[in-house]
């Protein structure tokens, strides 16, 4: 029984609908409204096609149903996660194009299904707000005006109609001119009502009225077609906003498993309420916050704590929302549901986080827009001493703007391409930007320097008749097929280490406990040190230095055999990373981390961190406020991180970095994700950050040095417009060739390869 919840007109009435899949794939759907069934239209359904982000129904029913396919229309318009939607009636096919970075396949097509089943109830409204839905027409309409396109038929007709001297009318070049100057002019009227001061464009605005007014059409519209180019360059380098509506409930679960007046059903994740019996099985993620009223589970609360071990949990202990049962089942008493529970606070702090532009507004920017007061005053100079509008022209038209508004954005755009085909996503210029500036690099420990995996690290023979060896078959062979962490850990090794793990015959799982098992005739116990106990075998010799909380024990027909260590290790990358980063690239590392100070400690020096930049048993709170503390003291903080206790951390520092294997939320947060998944992708990434710097600042003279010295010429012998377009405009091109290198770059860092 699926349960949706459809606001309808008059107030809202709860449906549960009853699906059936028939043999051929297609769903079949009754309704019941309360407790009586309510005859409805049966609606039936199948997947024609579908591919990661897109999918394609057959509905039947939107052959013969108007109203039923307006509605089904509008309910998926309204849904958040939906970018498209594409109804035929005459072929009975819906197609839905969705955010697939936000939601799993799977998740998806049972969400849209409930939608098709929902769409049949007569009187649908969708729940969406009409004001939001105008807004983003508005701005879609904004965004579609066609400046690049209007400037291109500018400059074309200006060419026919200039050097070709073909028959152009003057007004239709002038009025296509004005046409693609529109969002030129209204970026420098919002720079003088807005911001109280004369910006770039509208320097850029006086030149082609000025030119245009000349009758020298083609200087203002190669002005137009660059201004353009650097424009859409610039906002291609600028993280959609779109992301940052993520929150808890989507990353999470669709719909979940609860129990009311002893009947199980499963509901949208949003009808969840408190005081209801929530059903967690094993390999879902537990969707609120509560206290188990029944049952005992292995719980994976890294993405949550940082804590690399499951725990085991049982009744009446408490547990959180986006933490994952590993093994069990559990009944949990709802306390909290979305934003009110521990991983929703911690999205809460990230949300309050400042917001910044993410275009970026690299120094060149900024002393081009300083030069654009001097420039009008030259301009109005010459225009006083000659009287000649041609060479005030010439003048504004030989400004800095245009080469730097095209070549710093080309040179963006180049290096985020080439930090993607090398597996780092760099999300926008600005992130580009703080990433070359960046002096303090605070890292995660959990999952960021450590596998966040448990590892076997040692086997030892606690019986001088049995070997080493022998002690991990008997494990391996007790172990297999088990999905506890350390059951996975100790296959692995016996993989590496090319064991031939015998066959066992039964076998007995006793969760949170070990395992018992019969392997080559004898009776094995693989577990803690308290199943041992149980089981009846002495491990006297266990007391001082042997006994370990982080270790599993192996006995075989009653007598202890040995033992097996494991921890959450380094990454094999960790130490040479942080060594480059604390002696190459001169960088502060700090090191956070929710484990306490012996375990931190002991990591860091390690890693060669100081203890002072160590920071243990910190929550998502602390982080956020060491990192604040840290950009506080002047510094420009890049934070690496990969769970839901990192989120905050992410959001408060100047750059944040994740790992494609993240959880959604601190993936989505972060400005720069490591798609390879290993460190050595941080030091590519500030490595091709500061080569694009370094491109800009040449770029900054190469548009400089012509612009300056044609300006000379043009203020003390003159210069015709047209030669002042071609100085401008060449080191424009020149400077945005240039910006290209980091695409045409082979490596950023010859020595990165061999280090991998």
């Amino acid at each position: 029984m699926a349960k949706v919840n459809v606001q309808l007109a008059p107030p809202p009435i709860e449906i549960a609908y009853e699906t059936a899949r028939e043999p051929n794939g297609i769903v079949r759907l009754a309704a019941s409204n309360g407790h009586s069934r309510q005859q409805v239209p049966k609606v039936t359904y199948s997947i024609v096609h579908a591919i990661r982000g897109r999918v394609r129904f057959r509905v039947p029913r939107l052959r013969y149903d108007v109203v039923y396919g307006q509605n089904l229309q509008a309910l998926l318009e309204a849904d958040p996660l939906v970018t498209g939607v594409n109804i035929k009636p005459a072929a009975a096919s819906l197609v839905v194009t969705y955010k697939s970075s936000l939601v799993t396949d799977a998740k998806m097509r049972s969400r849209l299904s409930c939608l098709i089943l929902a769409a049949s109830e007569a009187g649908i409204v969708p729940a969406t707000n009409n004001n939001s839905l105008a807004k983003k027409s508005t701005t879609d309409a904004e965004s579609s005006w066609p400046g690049m396109q209007l400037s291109v038929v500018a400059t074309g007709l200006a060419v026919l109609g200039g050097p070709l001297g073909l028959p152009i009318p003057p007004i239709m070049v002038a009025g296509t001119i004005a046409l693609a100057t529109l969002p030129v002019f209204q970026r420098a009227l919002a720079g003088i009502t807005t911001e109280r001061k004369l910006n770039i464009d509208f320097l850029d605005f006086i030149a082609i009225a000025i030119t245009t007014f000349q009758g020298q059409f083609l200087t203002p519209s190669l002005m137009l077609s660059l201004i353009e180019i650097g424009e859409n360059i610039r906002d291609r380098t600028a993280r959609s906003s779109e992301l940052q509506t993520l929150d808890l409930l989507s990353s999470l679960g669709q719909f979940v498993w609860v129990e009311r007046d002893g009947i199980k059903q499963q509901i949208a994740i949003q009808e969840v309420q408190r005081g209801d019996t929530v059903i967690v099985y094993p390999g879902e993620q537990v969707p609120i916050d509560g206290s188990i009223l029944r049952g005992k589970a292995l719980l994976d609360e890294q993405k949550l704590t940082g804590e690399s071990m499951p725990v085991l949990k049982k009744k009446g202990q408490s547990v959180f929302a986006s933490t994952l049962v590993r093994e069990g089942r559990i009944y949990i008493l709802v306390e909290r549901v979305g934003n009110d529970t521990r991983a929703g606070q911690s999205i809460r702090l990230m949300q309050e986080a400042p917001v910044h532009d993410t275009r970026m507004e690299n120094y060149a920017t900024k002393i081009a827009e300083k030069a654009v007061l001097p420039t009008l005053l030259l301009g109005g100079a010459v225009f006083a001493v000659t009287r000649n509008p041609a060479r005030v022209a010439s003048v504004v038209t030989l400004d800095l703007c245009t080469g730097i508004r095209v070549s710093i954005p080309t040179t963006v755009l180049a290096a985020l391409t080439y930090a993607a085909k090398h597996g780092i996503l760099i999300r926008s210029g600005r992130a580009l930007e703080q990433l070359a500036a960046v002096d303090t690099i605070v890292f995660d420990k959990t999952g960021t320097l450590t596998k966040g995996e448990v590892s076997v690290i040692d086997v030892e023979s606690l019986n001088d008749s049995v070997s080493n060896l022998r002690v991990l078959e008997l494990a391996a062979a007790a172990e297999q097929r088990l999905t506890h962490p350390v059951a996975e850990a100790v296959i692995r090794y016996a993989e590496a280490q090319q064991v031939v793990i015998p066959s066992r015959s039964k076998w007995n799982y006793q969760l949170g406990l070990g395992v018992e098992a019969e392997i080559d005739g004898e009776t094995v116990y693989v577990g803690s040190d308290r199943f041992l106990r149980l089981q009846g075998v002495d491990i006297e010799q266990l007391n001082g230095h042997h006994r370990s909380t982080s270790a599993i024990y192996v006995a075989s027909n009653g007598q202890l055999q040995g033992k097996i260590k494991y921890s959450d290790v380094l990454r094999p990358e960790s130490q040479e990373v942080i060594n480059q980063l604390l002696t190459v690239e001169g960088v502060e590392v700090h090191m956070l981390t929710g484990d306490n100070s012996r375990t931190a400690n002991a990591v860091a020096a390690t890693l060669g961190i100081p203890p002072t930049h160590t920071h243990a048993e910190a929550f998502p709170e602390q982080k956020a406020a060491i990192v604040r503390e840290l950009h506080e003291q002047g510094k420009t903080v890049a934070f690496v991180g990969d769970g839901i206790n990192d989120s905050p951390a992410l959001a408060y520092a100047d750059v944040s970095v994740s790992f494609a294997n993240g959880s959604e939320i601190a993936r989505e947060t972060a400005d720069v994700v490591l798609m390879q998944n290993d460190l050595y992708g941080l030091l590519e990434a500030i490595e091709i950050a500061r080569k694009a710097k370094q491109i800009i600042h040449q770029n900054t003279g190469i548009v400089a040095i012509p612009n300056l010295a044609a300006m000379a010429i043009a203020v003390v012998f003159g210069l015709n417009p047209l030669a002042a377009t071609v100085v401008n405009n060449g080191s424009t091109v020149v400077a945005g060739v240039n910006g290209l290198r980091p695409i045409l770059k082979h490596s950023p860092n010859k020595a990165l390869p061999a280090a991998r």
